[in-house]
């Protein structure tokens, strides 16, 4: 499991964490931000209530954009970019 709070990971354990938008001085986060929100657009139109989006649906998505070749990573995939830092 991961850590809850200010605790440190346990051994072994994979911590994730999402960050939603840009830090307030970093202008150049701005346009992957609003690029990514534009590419989830097309899944997900604008007044739809998140309440009615499964898990299911928000997984595959992201499956489908993380596979999707971005010109910002020389036309590579986010997973192939991950996938090399591993």
């Amino acid at each position: 499991m991961g850590s809850t709070g200010s605790s440190p990971p346990e051994p072994g354990s994979l911590e994730l964490t999402l960050k939603v938008g840009a830090d307030h001085y970093h202008s150049w986060e701005r346009g992957t931000s609003e690029n990514t929100n534009g590419l989830i657009r097309q899944y997900l139109p604008k007044k739809k209530s998140m309440a009615l989006v499964s898990q299911r649906t928000c997984s595959r998505i992201a499956l489908k954009l993380n596979h999707r070749p971005r010109k910002r990573l020389d036309y590579r995939t986010p997973t192939e970019c991950y996938e090399e830092t591993l």
